[in-house]
């Protein structure tokens, strides 16, 4: 009996998951759908602790497990209440490095207390822990590294060979992987190496990578912690924990798939490491021979007054300006004057992927004003002025004109192409690719320098005046 309710808990949880997640596909019914995978989660927890029997045997250290329990979520509750907008990248990289970390130690638990089969030439329980092991360790210092550079402690490390320094580990992990399978017995000290290797190979993939390309080193990494908890529901034969590994591990790499196509790179790359490394080098786009034309507050709030459509094109620096309810209450105004104004996202704006998504979203822009690079491209030409707030690689016009750009290549919104376009920047410091942006010195551009928060109360407040 108490084996049917495992199961059943296990199917309800499962359904939870899969429902969660198609909630999330939209603001509206994303914080319902992350309750409700939670509550699945949680279900499939609580079911386990009391109703899970091995071999007639309960489980023990009931009380271990749930302190265990609790001290996690007192610490992920305070630092989800704890972080900022600007911070949740960071924390996103945090969280995922420890589910790799969990698969990982899952698998080196496993295998030292595993006693092989007689006369077995391959066992999948084993390929199970192993593939689990190497995939949430990669995952795990991958996403401490990642958490470090996004957070400003770490820089970019990448060198010429780096590349085949991590082709060569790929090889060793492999090799070493299918020889420790092939053994009769198992052999803790080479599944040791094995663990350095993989938490090495973790590191030397994600350090040379740009801060630009972080939205897909992000999204990969996830992918990994998926597979590498689908492994463990394999191992225990656990529902819940497999449908939850495939949903992130499938979500994760179709994401990365999206994001590699919206920075015109190759998954390949991202996996050898030679993703973005040395991007701060050539191709700087330097203009010095050129000038940039500035625009007042008042010159502004005329032009968009008079304007048909608006563009608001939102970046990094929107999020750490905290000024996404002001851009909501300037959308407002403008709307109220019958001006057609969006909101055009680039898939890798920010540091993550879907971090503008969240951002508009917590300052309650509706969803039906969000609109993808492809459809914002199409109209550009057509639109009287652009807002760029915070943004700066995703509209740099030297992905498309400059092959010498680290950045040549990658899909971009086509800012260049509209009436007038006003960038609200605190400086001409480069973005997060580290080179210049070409659209500073367009002829159609206008820069107005200053915080953006600053900026748009004072937009606001001069249109409200007119």
């Amino acid at each position: 009996m108490q084996a049917n309710l495992l199961e059943i808990s296990y199917l309800i949880a499962s359904l939870s998951f899969i429902i969660g997640l198609k909630m999330l596909s939209h603001p509206d019914k994303a914080r319902k759908g992350n309750i409700l995978a939670a509550g699945g989660m949680l279900l499939a927890i609580l079911t386990t602790l009391f109703l899970y029997e091995h071999e007639g045997r309960a489980m023990a250290n009931h009380w271990l497990i749930i302190g265990g329990i609790a001290l996690g979520t007192g610490i992920g509750y305070w630092m989800a209440i704890k972080v900022k907008m600007t911070a949740m990248p960071q924390m996103v990289s945090f969280f995922n490095g420890m589910g790799g970390a969990c698969a990982g130690v899952i698998g080196v638990v496993e295998y030292s207390h595993h006693h092989p089969m007689e006369y077995m030439t391959f066992d999948g329980s084993v390929f199970t822990m192993l593939a689990g092991l190497v995939i949430g360790s990669v995952s795990f210092s991958g996403s401490m590294i990642a958490y470090g550079k996004l957070e400003g402690k770490i820089g970019d490390k990448g060198f010429s060979k780096l590349t085949y320094i991590n082709i060569l580990l790929l090889v060793a992990i492999l090799g070493l992987l299918i020889y420790v399978l092939s053994l009769p017995e198992n052999n803790s000290t080479l599944m040791y190496l094995l663990l350095v290797l993989s938490l090495v190979y973790g590191i030397s993939f994600v350090l040379p990578i740009g801060g630009a390309d972080m939205p897909v080193v992000i999204s990969l990494l996830n992918s990994f912690t998926g597979v590498a908890a689908a492994f463990g529901g394999f191992l225990y034969d656990n529902q819940a924990m497999l449908t939850g590994g495939i949903l992130v591990g499938s979500a994760g790499t179709i994401l990365t798939i999206l994001m590699c196509k919206a920075m015109n790179r190759s998954l390949l790359n991202v996996i050898i490491g030679s993703f973005s490394a040395g991007a701060s080098g050539s191709g700087s786009g330097e203009d010095g021979d050129q000038v940039i034309k500035e625009i007042t507050i008042s010159d502004l709030a005329v032009q968009l007054k008079y304007s048909s459509r608006v563009r608001i094109i939102p970046g990094y620096g929107l999020a750490v300006a905290q000024a996404q309810h002001l851009c909501h209450e300037l959308e407002k105004l403008l709307d109220a004057e019958g001006i057609d104004v969006k909101f055009s996202i680039h898939p890798v704006a920010g540091r993550m992927p879907g971090h503008m998504n969240v951002l508009l979203a917590e300052a309650d822009v509706p969803y039906e004003k969000l609109q993808e690079m492809e459809d914002a491209n199409e109209d550009m030409a057509r639109t009287d002025v652009v807002l760029v707030i915070g943004a700066n690689d995703v509209v740099n016009p030297a992905a498309k004109d400059d092959p010498s750009s680290p950045i040549y290549g990658m899909p971009i919104l086509e800012v260049e192409s509209a009436g007038t376009s006003v960038i609200l920047k605190r400086s001409m410091g480069v973005g997060y690719a580290g080179i210049q942006n070409k659209l500073f010195f367009s002829n159609n551009n206008r820069m107005l320098f200053g915080d953006a928060k600053d900026s748009l109360q004072k937009i606001i407040q001069e249109l409200k005046s007119l």
